[in-house]
């Protein structure tokens, strides 16, 4: 028994590690499922997590059951009243059930081919029921101390980092709702450009990860963008929606915006400096010629400058008070 206890602490720790530098929930709980699958009998294991009134799978390994009702179920999550669920909210330790069909709590499982089931709870610091950890087998299967014990000590290590994950992850979702809106809000009053915000943002985040850009840069680039317009709100209506070229000092305005931007997103205190720099950079140009600081080459951020192709296809595609919108090869070439 000792042996099986240093055995699974040392695991612990091992996978501890891991999460502790996992940026987001599915690379944190992955490798304690692959574990699960590795070091018990369950074919497979999986993670869902609460959102709203549905229970999503974040992340598994494994053998998951060959069938369309459960792939379908997946898909649309799990219901919060299925009976397994309800159990968990209100249980503070794993469940272990060698035979589903004879437990009406886990029959649901029976039915899709899935025999013995193990199930673990998580809860926030408060008490919320947030999501679950599951491991499974194909064949009726008694789980054994060995494997209890894991399973337990398992997930009970990792439930209150999976909580702490999942808050973040909420913040972070609420920050981003925050920065959109602030990009969406401008096309409010800037008429000629609704809907740009989103179209560039779709094409910019697409672009990054054609370049092979890392998760982290990716977001970089999707929070510039939401806000890559945001110093528009210094531009007097009078040279914002004018309908006929700008004067040399309605440019000197307009082209101010970028800095004025710059010196908005900077306030935020959490922008990274991917984010900064397309903000600031994003009408800089490969040749030196563009503002507001006249960069040339890679001395313009990476972010800038992909994001400086969608900002002007889709200038080029969309009308304004201006200009007819452009076909897209016209665009394009």
């Amino acid at each position: 028994m000792q042996d099986t206890t240093t055995a699974n602490a040392a695991v612990i720790v091992q996978l501890m590690n891991r999460a502790l530098a996992a940026p987001d929930v599915p690379s944190a709980v992955t490798p304690l499922l692959e574990q699960l699958v590795s070091d018990t009998a369950a074919v497979g294991a999986g993670y869902f997590q609460r959102d709203g009134h549905l229970f999503h799978a974040r992340a598994a390994s494994g053998e998951m059951p060959d069938d369309e009702q459960f792939t379908a179920l997946l898909a649309h999550g799990l219901p919060e009243d299925l009976p397994l669920l309800a159990q968990l909210r209100s249980s503070s330790e794993p469940l272990f059930f060698a035979d589903t069909a004879s437990d009406e709590r886990v029959a649901a499982f029976a039915a899709f081919g899935v025999k013995s089931l193990a199930a673990a709870p998580v809860h926030s610091t408060g008490g919320a029921f947030l999501g679950s950890f599951l491991m499974h087998t194909f064949e009726n299967h008694r789980w054994d101390g060995r494997e209890s014990a894991l399973f337990a000590s398992l997930a009970g290590a990792l439930a209150g980092l999976t909580a702490r994950l999942i808050a973040e992850e909420d913040a972070k979702s609420a920050r981003e709702g925050a920065m959109r809106a602030l990009g969406r809000a401008l096309e409010a009053r800037d008429r000629e450009t609704k809907g740009h915000t989103d179209r560039v943002t779709n094409l910019a985040v697409r672009i990054a990860g054609l370049l092979d850009l890392s998760q982290e840069e990716i977001r970089a680039v999707r929070w510039g963008a939401y806000l890559h317009d945001i110093g528009k709100i210094s531009v007097p209506d009078a040279i914002l929606l004018k309908p006929g070229a700008l004067t040399e000092e309605e440019w000197t305005v307009m082209r101010n915006h970028t800095v004025v931007g710059h010196q908005f997103a900077s306030e935020l205190g959490f922008l990274p400096d991917l984010s900064l720099g397309l903000v600031r950079h994003h009408h800089e140009r490969w040749n030196g010629g563009g503002y507001p600081d006249g960069l040339a080459g890679t001395d313009v951020p990476v972010s800038a400058r992909l994001f400086a192709a969608c900002d002007v296809y889709d200038a080029l595609t969309s009308e304004r008070p201006y200009k007819a919108a452009w076909p897209a090869d016209r665009a394009l070439a």
